[in-house]
């Protein structure tokens, strides 16, 4: 059975710069969970979740910037709330993470309630480099499997389509993994992101060098993309890959993180031949994807603990620090999972 997740359904995303946009956050957390058939109780507790997401990055570091996404796995619906913030982290994480402790003079509840009524709840915040929290509450049904799939697009500032777009395919044995930046931004680019996306979603479980010619046929009549797309095979422990322009990807696992050579050309207008590469993934291994808008020069060794966060979490670090603020900007980040 194939199940696909895309950006198509972006993320909303809201500055948290003053207590208004606390409420402002909250009221959007209900329409979403409205829109997926949330009971009361379960939208109930994605309100307080978000409300202490907020609060937390309003109070701790003076401003910080929410993410609320829908995602899917099996028949679960869910949403996905994501915050983070350039503050002076948490000391003692395993301290504020329990009940009746905090440093604001608060009731000291927050992050302790975050993580009793999320689903999935993950948090990373050392000392002086800023706060990254993340919860995911799913509908009442039990997700297929846990969700091992982050993924960020943000619009270039006063622009309101994404040029840049991703998807994921579950099939039954394989996940095929596109990450595509429509030339420029604003809404042509988005159109040709969109393109990308659909034609991937068609036929998901081909070749990566088959899925970009592919895609280079739908996108004609666009202004074209870079894209990349990665096949990865667990029971085999390998990964299938190909690029077509300025998208980065790499391999990080035990020891330095192990880049993938796209070639130059425009899907859906200058291509040649695409050339495919297979390298081996082990269960656990990261695989990271972005568009020309994250810079190529983070490294997860400067993060200690990061690479074993949550994929949303990882994501949201490199946006936040490495995102160039010219450009669209997304990155997509999958753990290998064990074999079926």
């Amino acid at each position: 059975m194939e199940k696909i997740i895309n950006s198509l359904e972006e993320p909303h995303w809201v500055a948290i710069t003053h207590t208004s946009d606390i409420a402002a956050a909250r009221r959007l957390g209900q329409r979403l969970a409205q829109q997926l058939g949330f009971d009361d109780t379960r939208a109930g507790q994605l309100a307080i979740v978000i409300t202490e997401v907020a609060t937390n990055m309003l109070k701790h570091a003076g401003e910080g910037r929410m993410a609320l996404s829908v995602v899917h796995s099996g028949e679960a619906n869910g949403i996905e709330v994501l915050g983070y913030d350039r503050g002076p982290g948490i000391a003692n994480l395993g301290q504020a993470l329990r009940d009746g402790v905090s440093s604001a003079g608060t009731a000291g509840t927050g992050l302790g309630a975050l993580k009793r009524l999320a689903d999935e709840f993950d948090v990373y915040a050392p000392r002086g480099k800023g706060a990254v929290f993340f919860a995911r509450l799913w509908d009442g049904k039990i997700a297929a499997a846990p969700l091992q799939t982050g993924a960020l697009c943000l619009p270039l500032a006063g622009e309101t389509a994404c040029g840049d777009a991703w998807a994921v395919a579950r099939q039954r044995h394989t996940l095929t993994l596109l990450m595509v930046d429509g030339l420029g931004h604003g809404p042509e680019a988005a159109k040709a992101a969109t393109a990308a996306v659909q034609a991937m979603a068609q036929q998901p479980s081909l070749r990566p060098a088959e899925q970009i010619a592919v895609c280079h046929q739908a996108l004609r009549p666009t202004r074209g993309a870079a894209l990349a797309v990665a096949l990865l095979d667990p029971a085999a422990g390998v990964l299938h890959f190909a690029g077509v322009g300025n998208i980065s990807a790499c391999i990080i696992d035990q020891g330095p993180r192990r880049q993938l050579v796209s070639h130059n050309g425009i899907v859906g207008h200058n291509m040649r031949k695409v050339q495919e590469f297979t390298l081996p993934c082990a269960p656990g291994a990261l695989i990271v994807m972005a568009s020309d808008g994250i810079s190529t020069q983070w490294d997860l060794e400067q993060y200690p603990g990061l690479a074993g966060c949550a994929p949303s979490v990882i994501a949201a670090v490199l946006l936040r620090d490495c995102a160039r603020g010219r450009d669209d900007a997304s990155i997509l980040v999958q753990r290998c999972p064990e074999a079926a």
